[in-house]
Order: structure tokens, then C-alpha cells, then sequence
């Protein structure tokens, strides 16, 4: 059953010693999916710098996430986060696309259909280039 919820979102980039932090506050929903996920949806803001598009993640406990954004200025960007592996990922800007390296350090999830955290932490990297280090922390209420 889809639940209507409070997501609070920080996100922390860093390269190298310089950092930016970003903070969104909204609505969303949340609802179990059937292969055992929990599936968290809300809209991005200009905040994040994504107005207009949507995001979807489906939660697999400690072990992964699922990532996909969508909106009217932006193809489809697809990510999966994995706990000590690397995956490469679709990233679409109204720019153009490329193929994005993820390597996922931590998950550390307490998601339940009634909402719960989410702390990601995992590097990025373009053409095997280092690019940032990440650290994402969702509440949902």
C-alpha cells in the first residue's frame, strides 16, 4: 500500500578537500515492492539542481539500491548501488550522456513501509577518473 511521507534528503559531495552539501525537505511516498524493496518516490527541486524530475529508490536493505531519475529536461538516469562493488551507470544531462563508475563503500538502511533511514556512501568516477566521494542521508517519515 503506497503511503504518503516526509523525506528529508542530505546529500554531501567532496573532492578531494573542498565539499558542498544540499538539503531538500518534501513530500513523497513510500510503499513496499513485490520482490521484498521498499520504494521511496518525490520529486526533485531546484535545490538539488534536478527542478522537474523525479526520483525513484527502491531499497534493498543493507545490500543495495536502485536509483532512477526521470524529468522533462533530462533522459533517464539509472544507478545501481551495491555494497563493495562497482557498477557503471547511465547518467543523462539535456548536455548529452555518459557512463558514470559508482563504488559503493556503505549502506546502512532502517526502511520499513512506515518510513525509516537511509545512509549511502560510495565514489564516483568517469572514464576510470576519480570524480568525488559521496555520502547521502534520507529520512523518511
Amino acid at each position: 500500500m503506497v503511503k504518503d511521507v516526509l523525506i528529508t534528503l542530505k546529500s554531501i559531495q567532496r573532492v578531494d578537500k573542498d565539499g558542498s552539501e544540499t538539503e531538500l525537505i518534501t513530500s513523497g511516498t513510500i510503499e513496499p515492492t513485490e520482490d521484498g524493496g521498499i520504494c521511496i518516490c518525490y520529486e526533485e527541486s531546484a535545490v538539488t539542481g534536478f527542478e522537474g524530475a523525479q526520483t525513484v529508490l527502491v531499497c534493498y536493505g543493507d545490500r543495495m539500491v536502485s536509483m532512477k531519475r526521470t524529468g522533462a529536461e533530462m533522459h533517464s538516469s539509472d544507478f545501481v548501488i551495491e555494497k563493495n562493488k562497482k557498477h557503471h551507470c547511465h547518467y543523462s544531462t539535456p548536455h548529452g550522456s555518459f557512463v558514470m563508475g559508482i563504488y559503493t563503500h556503505k549502506i546502512e538502511s532502517t526502511l520499513t513501509d512506515s518510513g525509516g533511514d537511509l545512509y549511502l556512501k560510495y565514489t564516483i568516477d568517469i572514464n576510470s577518473s576519480y570524480v568525488s566521494d559521496n555520502e547521502v542521508f534520507l529520512n523518511v517519515k
